[in-house]
């Protein structure tokens, strides 16, 4: 079905006035017009999308499902206008930012806090990449920075600035047999039900390496979506291990009775980059690299990013 943007007008504004006389006054049309255009619309879809509750017209779950597409379009639609409009103007106010396996941000809104209060008029835009990839999506434009430690074909394309080291580690109940060790080794890993993220699924082409020692032969592998909670609550529930970074970890621990211990004989250590494309940058991109990495470097503002 071909979708005219003057219907997904109608419909949110009719459901945000609960009438089509307040609808029409506002869009600055004939009521009689906007309800035949309403009752073609709900004719094509052989659907009704609005219930009569008293004077009140107010979305059914038809009109729920299309007013939430309807929302996502124009909101979409407003800000090409205004990005357009900005760099009609030499100016483009948008910073894009987006973390590789990112599932929560809590050490995010003290950086962006500080970043707008020196540039106010500035517009930070979290983005989520699908499949993990920031690389490709910083090459094609859809991002401007983002934060990674996995390596990508393509990373060589893109300007990596260095912002901090994190070293892996194995979570467990408090209870389990490995709190309180020093170290874990390969052995220890044996004939073990991990619990990871599904970016580690070795079925994928290509397959990222599971984040233990050399040599460790886990007995069974469950991948979940990259979602930390749900990992952890699994960990917590006596369901598995699982082996994160640990500022992914730390803020876990005693909210849910958690233990970390250190993996591998030698520390298991990723290297977290902030990248950018290569070429100019605007000024509030620079400014919000500055940001970003001077919150990153500080432990105390580290709260969970996954991967």
């Amino acid at each position: 079905m071909d979708w005219d943007l003057r219907d997904l007008e109608l419909l949110r504004v009719t459901a945000e006035t609960g009438s089509l006389t307040a609808a029409a006054a506002r869009l600055h049309v004939s009521q009689p017009a906007l309800s035949q255009r309403l009752t073609r619309l709900e004719d094509r879809l052989a659907l009704r999308l609005f219930d009569r509750r008293g004077r009140r017209l107010v979305p059914n779950a038809a009109g729920q499902r299309v007013l939430a597409a309807a929302h996502h379009v124009l909101t979409e639609l407003q800000s090409v206008d205004r990005d357009l409009r900005d760099l009609k103007e030499g100016r483009d106010r948008r910073v894009r930012f987006t973390a590789q396996c990112s599932t929560t941000f809590q050490w995010l809104p003290p950086v962006i806090r500080a970043f707008r209060e020196r540039h106010p008029d500035a517009e930070i835009r979290i983005e989520t990449v699908p499949d993990d990839a920031p690389v490709p999506a910083l090459l094609a434009d859809r991002v401007d920075i983002a934060l990674l430690t996995k390596p990508d074909r393509e990373q060589d394309r893109v300007e990596l600035r260095r912002v901090f080291d994190d070293e892996m580690v194995a979570v467990v109940p408090d209870g389990h047999p490995w709190a309180g060790r020093s170290r874990l080794t390969a052995r220890d890993f044996d004939g073990v039900h991990l619990v990871l993220y599904d970016v580690y699924d070795q079925s994928r082409i290509p397959s990222v390496p599971l984040p233990l020692p050399p040599g460790a032969r886990p007995g069974r592998i469950t991948t979940m979506p990259v979602i930390t909670d749900l990992v952890v609550e699994m960990v917590a529930g006596g369901q598995g291990v699982t082996v994160l970074p640990n500022w992914v970890a730390a803020p876990y621990t005693a909210s849910h009775g958690l233990a970390l211990v250190p993996v591998g004989v030698r520390p298991l250590t990723r290297t977290w980059y902030l990248a950018t494309r290569p070429g100019p940058k605007s000024p509030y991109l620079l400014a919000f690299l500055e940001e970003l990495a001077a919150g990153l470097g500080d432990p105390a503002r580290k709260g969970a990013t996954a991967g």
